[in-house]
This record gives structure tokens, C-alpha cells and sequence, in this order.
């Protein structure tokens, strides 16, 4: 009974922790998802290397009358993803307003 205990409490807190962790930066936003990207290439080369060994297997095991197997397709070369920059809010300049009248010509002061 203590163990569930501990252990409800435990998941309390670490449910509590996790829910006040700040919103991610952009670039720490980006450098997630060039992680993400990364990974998934990484997938995706592991799956054409194993492809290329089962097919070296298959082919030593083939008997007369089987098909060939399956040719496998090489990933293409690993491009990071591209990022939104976020655009710097607009320079504030120092120049006088001017008011216009109902004509929409420069008022006079």
C-alpha cells in the first residue's frame, strides 16, 4: 500500500514539474526540430542497410524458381530542414507626424 502511494504521489509531482516548463525559444524550437529531422534520416538509413542485408541473405538462400528480391532505394543525402527566421520589429525613426485635413493636404502650422 505505501509503494501505490509513493507511487501516485510521485506521478503527482512529476505531472506538476512538467506543466510549468517554460514555452521553447525559436532557436531552441529549431535545434528540436533539426533533431527531429536528424533522427528521422538516421531511421531512414538504418532501413536501407538493413534492406541490403536481407537481400544478401535471401539471394545466398535463393532456390531455383524464387523471384529475386526486392531492390532497395538509397535515401538522398541529409538536408536540414529549413527555419523562419523571426523578423526584427520595424526601426522606430524620429520623424515629426504630420496631420492632414479633410482635403488630404499637409496641414499648416
Amino acid at each position: 500500500m505505501k509503494k501505490m502511494i509513493a507511487l501516485i504521489v510521485g506521478v503527482a509531482g512529476f505531472t506538476a514539474a512538467f506543466a510549468m516548463l517554460p514555452a521553447l525559444t525559436p532557436e531552441q524550437q529549431a535545434a528540436a526540430d533539426l533533431g527531429k529531422a536528424k533522427t528521422a534520416y538516421g531511421d531512414k538509413i538504418a532501413a536501407f542497410q538493413l534492406c541490403k542485408v536481407q537481400n544478401n541473405l535471401a539471394n545466398r538462400f535463393k532456390t531455383a524458381g524464387t523471384s529475386a528480391p526486392a531492390a532497395c532505394v538509397e535515401p538522398p543525402a541529409f538536408v536540414p530542414p529549413v527555419t523562419t527566421q523571426v523578423a526584427a520589429p520595424p526601426a522606430l525613426t524620429n520623424t515629426p507626424a504630420t496631420s492632414t485635413n479633410a482635403a488630404g493636404t499637409p496641414a499648416v502650422k
